[in-house]
């Protein structure tokens, strides 16, 4: 794949986790349901669980995943933790995203790109129906998400089919308590954050992997509905390697912090269902390897 050194992260952040960006309603898909074993941890002490459950943000019809021992898991909590609560207000978020991304410097999206970076890019917009003009006002990684996203309404993956909205639905359906690990502003602060340079970079390569992005998107998502988390890991471990300082603001850091927020939660009895991206859950730096760390084991839930 065209992804060097950024390979896994369009197709990652559906994974990782970030600020959903919708997308047109997709294409037809079958109707007909596939139950499918995502992987389920278990953190305890003597008056308290916390089940850790990793996430896709954005899924086909028919995926049949919200039920077994992670449906009973999910019941038995009393409070469901997220990355973050997504405002209701989807206008709002968009305002949020699109005054975090504005360039301060005055410097068109365009002119940042040299003449062929700006012709791929300005074609891969205009494709995925995209007005690039439109996001001449903005730092890269905003397009570079926006194109990260666009395409997988048309593979027929839908945003509203994503994990966390199915499990925030079911919460507030329940009366169940709703917190986040993060908020809106801080997930945006880590892609703006980045150097200029990296920006541009992630979304040259977004451009570039377009073509392969359904075979690596679904790859990951088989080894979720899998619950293969190894295999998820290793799709990643390579790239995030080669980018130690990317990986370290958008994935170690962030699971040290959520980590340490296990920790202190262990003190309060009650049972509480976490569900992240499942990028977090897998591979090196993971948050249970950052529990470890911490002295504190985690345990794969078995059917």
């Amino acid at each position: 794949m065209k992804w060097p050194n950024f390979r896994w992260l369009a197709a990652a952040l559906l994974v990782l986790g970030g600020c959903s960006m919708e997308h047109p309603a997709s294409a037809r898909t079958s109707a007909r349901s596939s139950y499918v074993t995502p992987a389920l941890w278990t953190v305890k002490d003597a008056d308290t669980t916390i089940y850790l459950f990793g996430t896709v943000h954005v899924m086909k019809p028919g995926v049949d995943w919200f039920k077994g021992w992670i449906k009973s898991a999910f019941d038995g909590a009393d409070e469901l933790v997220l990355e973050i609560v997504e405002p209701e207000d989807q206008q709002a978020l968009a305002a949020t995203m699109a005054g975090t991304a504005l360039a301060r410097d005055g410097v068109k999206l365009s002119d940042r790109l040299n003449p062929e970076e700006r012709g791929k890019y300005q074609a891969a917009m205009a494709a995925n129906s995209l007005p690039w003009q439109t996001f001449e006002m903005f730092n890269p990684w905003m397009a570079g998400m926006a194109l990260s996203v666009q395409p997988l309404g048309k593979l027929g993956y839908k945003s509203e089919l994503g994990a966390e909205k199915t499990l925030t639905a079911a919460a507030r359906a329940e009366g169940k308590k709703i917190g986040a690990l993060e908020t809106v502003e801080q997930q945006l602060g880590y892609f703006a954050g980045l150097p200029m340079e990296q920006q541009v970079k992630f979304l040259n390569a977004t451009v570039d992997g377009l073509p392969d992005m359904e075979s690596e998107f679904a790859k990951l998502v088989a080894h979720w509905q899998g619950g293969e988390p190894e295999k998820l890991a290793a799709e990643m471990n390579e790239s995030l390697e080669a980018t130690p300082e990317l990986a370290q603001v958008l994935l170690i850091q962030r699971n040290a912090n959520w980590a340490k927020w296990i920790k202190g939660r262990l003190a309060q009895p009650g049972t509480v269902f976490i569900a992240v991206g499942a990028g977090h859950l897998a591979g090196k730096g993971s948050v249970q390897e950052q529990l470890k760390a911490l002295g504190i084991a985690s345990a794969r839930v078995k059917q």
